[in-house]
């Protein structure tokens, strides 16, 4: 399994209860369930570089998180479920085309300050971050202790065209691109029924990456990585962060993303509108 997997190289151990965000919570359960090691890791590989005849294209190391959780028997019928809810609080992501100008995808309300987060869910099963090895889900009563692993990953693996976007040309007019951004990612219990939430642990990650381009270059030859050949590592956090509302609801940063293209001279133009 992932968990298992990870373990060899993560040297991260944490050991402790659950701290809840919800005081309506019956405090037997909220003291019960607990994280027996909670893991977190971006792997060491630098960002890949590919450049096909019609874009360049990168893909980033994997963020990567795991936990081993206990719950024991639970005398009530009501059904939990545990798992990954991810949100993105900062998004730069722009790429330069010499002097003609700039195309960024951008999420409006985050970049103009009218929301701390946005949910990074995968669109579907809102607020979670997947529904397959992402989650577990439980149900009361049992008899017996209850342990299970959930674990997910994350990393970006989008194409940059050569070409001006807001042109019909794909004439390799692409100098620089620039990313960073970061991230949110909450262990959490969510009450089936209630809906009411508590937070197990809170992780805090970051990706950066910036790539030179060539335009006059042979292609394959063109694109240079420039920083950073490794990541900064996860936080961890020793003490919970609250979960903003729109990590937990629609839209998602996916769908709530505009690609904006910014002339040296004129107005800005909207290319790509959001999926809202």
């Amino acid at each position: 399994m992932f968990f298992m997997r990870l373990l060899p190289f993560l040297g991260v151990l944490v050991i402790f209860n659950a701290i809840g965000s919800s005081q309506s919570f019956p405090k037997r359960f909220r003291e019960s369930i607990a994280v027996l090691e909670v893991n977190s890791i971006i792997d060491s590989n630098p960002t890949s570089i590919y450049e096909s005849f019609s874009a360049l294209r990168y893909t980033t190391p994997y963020f990567r998180a795991s936990a081993r959780v206990l719950v024991p028997p639970i005398a009530a019928k009501e059904t939990w479920t545990v798992g990954w809810i991810q949100a993105c609080n900062h998004m730069q992501f722009y790429n330069e085309y010499g002097d003609e100008g700039t195309s960024s995808w951008e999420i409006p309300d985050l970049r103009d300050g009218k929301i701390q987060a946005i949910s990074d869910s995968d669109g579907v099963n809102y607020p979670w971050y997947g529904n397959k090895k992402e989650i577990y889900i439980f149900t009361g009563p049992t008899t017996k202790d209850t342990e299970f692993n959930v674990s997910m990953d994350d990393n970006f693996n989008p194409s940059v065209s050569w070409g001006v976007p807001v042109s019909n040309s794909n004439q390799p007019q692409l100098t620089n691109i620039r990313r960073d951004q970061s991230f949110i990612t909450w262990l959490v219990a969510i009450n089936q029924a209630s809906r009411e939430h508590f937070i197990l642990k809170t992780i805090k990650w970051r990706m950066q990456l910036q790539i030179e381009i060539d335009p006059g270059k042979s292609l394959g030859q063109r694109a240079k990585l420039l920083e950073p050949t490794a990541q900064e590592q996860p936080q961890i956090l020793a003490r919970n962060e609250p979960i903003p509302p729109n990590a937990m609801v629609k839209p998602n940063a996916n769908d709530a993303q505009v690609l904006m293209w910014r002339p040296e001279t004129g107005k800005p133009v909207v290319v790509i509108p959001p999926k809202l």
